[in-house]
């Protein structure tokens, strides 16, 4: 008789965190006029679960605050309120020395002609980290991990000797994607690590982090706008709106049978071969202003099922359907 497998415990548990930005006018204008001080929600509880070698992508518009999630996470914003942990450690331990695991978080950024420095030539960008975490023995042996990584990525061990300049766009993320694996990481905070790339170049990256996470047994945390490349990606999906997540589920079953209308809004504004030459609506109204968010759900004044419920009290994320969703009226528009 063999024995039931233990379930690895999730690498990374984010509960309720929140980030709020000071976006007050100078004291002395305030002063002068009595305006009142504004704060935006930028980050308004969001909760996820990641478990060890799975991709989890959060999905939404631009501002519905994405990439201050993936900063917090990475340790490169403090947050407001909530707490993140990496295998149990708050983030905030690990960032300030007081854990061995600041090397395995690591981050891609999204700009990969501003993420890297242009007066360094690419082995040291890459040797770099390993030098600081003290990775290798010798200046020989840090020069042969450069070298594995960069054939790695689908570069040459010669490229070490050039700067940024000399290389495409593509070619600079791979080089940023070496830097990442440098420290030896579990989990790699992507930023929209595609995005500034031809689609063409895009699905070169994104098939050489799918062979890469296979190889090193890495997770991700995977933040896009693009549809298509989510669904290549990832394991799980979160949407977000306006600062909250407003649903989760396994990739799939989210673009097999959306439960929330701002996700079915956004996979009938995905391309898709089927319908070539169809007539798409677009989506109603703009993201409303996060300093002065709506009463109730904030998607109502956009969303094509809003009741008078919905205009007045704020729906929590709840679970439905193997996922969760955070509308009053997800049965009904199911």
């Amino acid at each position: 008789m063999t024995t039931p497998a233990i379930p690895a415990p999730d690498l990374v548990v984010v509960d309720r965190l929140m980030k709020t930005f000071d976006v007050s006018p100078p004291l002395i204008t305030r002063l002068a006029t009595g305006a009142k001080p504004r704060m935006l929600k930028a980050v308004d509880g969001v909760s996820f679960r990641i478990a060890p070698g799975r991709t989890l992508s959060l999905v939404g518009e631009s501002g519905c605050g994405k990439t201050t999630v993936a900063r917090c996470v990475a340790g490169l914003q403090a947050p407001s309120g909530g707490t993140i942990a990496y295998r149990g450690v708050p983030i905030a331990d690990i960032v300030a020395g007081k854990s061995p695991y600041r090397r395995e978080i690591q981050m891609i950024f999204q700009d990969p002609y501003g993420s890297l420095n242009p007066r360094w030539r690419v082995g040291r960008i890459i040797a770099d980290p390993i030098r600081a975490l003290k990775l290798a023995a010798s200046g020989a042996e840090t020069d042969a991990a450069v070298a594995r990584l960069l054939v790695a990525v689908g570069l040459s061990p010669a490229d070490a000797r050039k700067y940024p300049h000399e290389f495409s766009g593509g070619q600079r993320q791979r080089i940023a994607v070496a830097r990442a694996l440098a420290s030896r990481p579990a989990l790699i905070v992507c930023d929209e690590p595609t995005s500034a790339l031809d689609v063409s170049v895009q699905a070169q990256i994104l098939n050489l982090m799918r062979d890469l996470q296979d190889e090193f047994g890495l997770t991700y945390l995977f933040i896009s706008h693009n549809l298509s490349v989510v669904d290549h990606m990832s394991s799980e999906v979160a949407v977000m709106y306006l600062g909250r997540i407003v649903e989760t589920a396994h990739t799939a079953d989210l673009f097999s049978a959306p439960k929330h209308p701002y996700t079915r809004l956004l996979l009938k504004a995905m391309p898709s071969l089927d319908q070539v030459g169809a007539v798409r609506e677009p989506m109603q109204g703009e993201v409303p202003n996060p300093i002065d968010p709506p009463t109730g759900c904030a998607f109502h004044p956009r969303c094509p099922f809003a009741a008078d419920r919905c205009r007045q009290e704020r729906p929590d994320l709840r679970p439905l359907a193997g996922g969760t969703v955070a509308c009053h009226r997800a049965e009904e528009i199911g």
